[in-house]
């Protein structure tokens, strides 16, 4: 159990490092646009999902969330001249957090319905205790 527990602190402390480094560059370079920064931020997050699947750990639901989310932000904050264009009387911040907003929503109505789903088949119990639960 130790090797988990070893590549679960070693994923995290990578992840972490990744997220460090992104950051103090995109800071420290004003070239990189602060969108790139977000793209890269939401890549850590989901790779660390992916390096998670790839070794049969369990994902983490915030991490694809967060991710998913986060890699949105930055390419609505890249496409900040598109969306001028498209909402031009409107302050681009709050068009931003509306469409973020919106994504979160899909997210939470595909995950509510892919669960009632897979609860009415009877592939998938959310109680720890059912015979059904998948873990």
């Amino acid at each position: 159990m130790s090797n988990m527990r070893n590549l679960k602190r070693n994923l995290k402390r990578v992840s972490w490092g990744f997220l460090a480094i992104l950051w103090g560059a995109t800071i420290l370079f004003d070239f990189i646009p602060f969108g790139a920064g977000l793209i890269g931020t939401g890549l850590v997050l989901l790779g660390a999902n992916v390096v998670r699947s790839i070794n049969q750990l369990r994902t983490k639901n915030d991490n694809t969330i967060l991710g998913t989310l986060i890699l949105a932000w930055g390419g609505l904050e890249l496409a900040r001249s598109l969306l001028d264009r498209l909402f031009p009387t409107a302050d681009l911040d709050w068009v931003i957090f509306a469409l973020l907003l919106i994504g979160w929503g899909v997210i939470m109505l595909t995950r509510a319905f892919l669960r009632s789903r897979y609860t009415q088949s009877g592939m998938f119990i959310d109680d720890p205790r059912s015979k059904n639960h998948v873990s």
